[in-house]
C-alpha cells in the first residue's frame, strides 16, 4: 500500500445529500456527466492519484442498492462503502470511525485524510498534490478562491447590515485535508458539545487550531444548480457524439399476473406473461438505449434462459443498462415513448412512470415522456390480448 513515508492518505467523499436544489428527484451525484455519474467522476480524480492509498464513500440510508447499481467502483485502491448520518457532519464522522478501524494505529498518528463533496468532479491531480502538501506541513488545509462580487451582510427583509471587506473574504471548496487525529479530535469535541459547523475547517477552529487556505482551483465547482453540469460541460471542453436508438416490446395480457408499465402498478384484472415482471414500456425503452449504442438487446443481455431474472424487476434492468451505458462511455439525453393498449386508462399514473424511469437514468423527469394511444379496437391489442410498446431514446457520449 503506498503511503506518505509517514502513514497513509486516504479520501473520503461525502455522497449521502439529498441534492435537493438540483430539482432532480434523486441525489444529484448520480446526475450524467459525460457518460458517467458525478459521482463516478469524483471517485476516479482520487482513484487515479498515486498518493492516495484508498477511499471511504459515504452513501445515504437505504441508498446502497442505488449506489452499487449506478457506481462502477474504481478498482486501483481499496474503495469501502459506509452508510452516512442524518447530516453531512455526522456522515463524515462516520467516515472517519470506519477510518480508524482500516488505518493500522501504528500509522494513524502521521495519517491524512482529504473530505470531498462527491458532487465536486472536477478536482485535478494538481490541487490533490497541494492540499497533501499543506496538510503534512500545516495538519488542516483547505483550498479557497477569492469572491468576484461584493458580499453583504444582511438582516431579516433584506436591509443591509454590513459590507466586509471583499480582501479579507475567500470562498472555501473541498477537499479539505487533516492530519487524522486533528480531525478525529475536532469532530468528536463538536460531537460532544452539539455544534454543528458549515463545513470540517470550522470544527478545527473551535479547537483553536490553525487552519490554513491555500489557493484553490475556480474550475473546482460543486453540483448545486443544473446549469452546474452545463458549466463542467464546457470546463471539460466535451465534444459529443450523438446516437439515437429505437425499441419496440409486446407482451401478452394473461389472468393471474400484476400490470406493470414504468415500473408502476396499475390496477387491472390481467397483467403481462414474461420471465421478467414484464414491464413492456421499460423493456422498450432498454431495447433502445441498447440498439442506440450498438450493445444488442434485451434478450441479448438478460436472457430468458437465466433464473435470475425470473420475475425480476424491470426498473432494476433498466438500471443495469444505464450502468453498462456509463461504461461504454455513453449518458441519456432524453426518452420517447408511446404504449398502446384499450385500458386500462394510463394518463392518472403516466406522470409516476415519467419519474421512475427518470430517476432510474438519472435524468430530470422533463427529459422523458409517456404517451398511450388506443388502437382503436384493431388487431391484438385492439382485441385486448396484449400491450405493445414502442421507445426512441437519444443518447449523448464522449469523444
Amino acid at each position: 500500500m503506498k503511503t506518505n513515508g509517514r502513514g497513509q492518505i486516504w479520501a473520503l467523499v461525502a455522497a449521502a445529500g439529498s441534492g435537493s436544489r438540483m430539482g432532480l428527484g434523486f441525489n444529484k451525484q448520480y446526475a450524467n456527466l459525460g457518460g458517467m455519474p458525478v459521482l463516478g467522476h469524483t471517485l476516479l480524480a482520487f482513484a487515479n492519484h498515486p498518493s492516495i492509498d484508498g477511499i471511504i464513500v459515504l452513501v445515504a440510508p437505504g441508498e446502497e442498492a442505488e449506489f452499487q447499481s449506478k457506481i462502477l467502483l474504481p478498482s486501483k485502491v481499496p474503495t469501502k462503502i459506509v452508510i452516512g448520518g442524518r447530516t453531512r457532519q455526522e456522515s463524515v464522522f462516520h467516515g472517519l470511525l470506519a477510518l480508524e478501524k482500516i488505518i493500522p494505529k501504528n500509522l494513524q498518528a502521521q495519517s491524512l485524510v482529504l473530505i470531498h463533496d462527491g458532487a465536486r468532479p472536477l478536482i485535478g491531480p494538481e490541487l490533490i498534490d497541494k492540499l497533501i502538501a499543506g496538510a503534512v506541513k500545516y495538519k488542516a488545509v483547505a483550498p479557497a478562491t477569492p469572491p468576484r462580487d461584493t458580499i453583504k451582510v444582511v438582516a431579516e427583509g433584506g436591509v443591509v447590515e454590513s459590507t466586509p471587506p471583499r480582501e479579507k473574504l475567500r470562498l472555501v471548496q473541498t477537499p479539505q485535508a487533516f492530519a487524522l487525529p486533528l480531525i478525529m479530535e475536532a469532530h468528536r469535541a463538536a460531537r460532544e458539545a452539539g455544534f454543528t459547523g458549515t463545513d470540517d475547517c470550522q470544527l478545527v477552529e473551535r479547537l483553536g487550531q490553525e487552519v490554513y487556505l491555500t489557493q484553490g482551483d475556480p474550475g473546482n465547482i460543486k453540483v448545486t444548480v443544473p446549469v452546474d453540469l452545463t458549466i463542467m460541460r464546457a470546463l471539460r471542453g466535451e465534444s459529443m457524439k450523438i446516437r439515437i436508438g429505437h425499441g419496440y416490446d409486446v407482451h401478452r395480457l394473461v389472468s393471474g399476473r400484476p400490470l406493470i408499465l414504468g415500473g408502476v402498478q396499475i390496477p387491472y384484472e390481467r397483467g403481462l406473461l414474461g420471465h421478467s415482471d414484464a414491464d413492456v414500456l421499460l423493456h422498450a425503452i432498454g431495447d433502445a438505449l441498447l440498439g442506440g449504442a450498438k450493445l444488442g438487446d434485451l434478450g441479448k443481455i438478460f436472457p430468458d434462459t437465466d433464473p435470475s431474472y425470473k420475475d425480476a424487476s424491470s426498473l432494476d434492468l433498466l438500471a443495469k443498462i444505464a450502468a453498462l451505458l456509463a461504461e461504454n462511455g455513453y449518458g441519456v439525453a432524453n426518452i420517447d415513448a408511446t404504449v398502446a393498449l384499450e385500458e386500462p386508462k394510463l394518463a392518472p399514473h403516466i406522470l409516476q412512470m415519467e419519474k421512475k424511469i427518470a430517476s432510474c437514468l438519472g435524468l430530470n423527469s422533463e427529459f422523458v415522456s409517456v404517451k398511450a394511444t388506443t388502437q382503436e379496437g384493431l388487431g391484438f391489442v385492439g382485441q385486448k390480448e396484449g400491450i405493445a410498446a414502442w421507445a426512441v431514446a437519444l443518447l449523448e457520449g464522449r469523444d
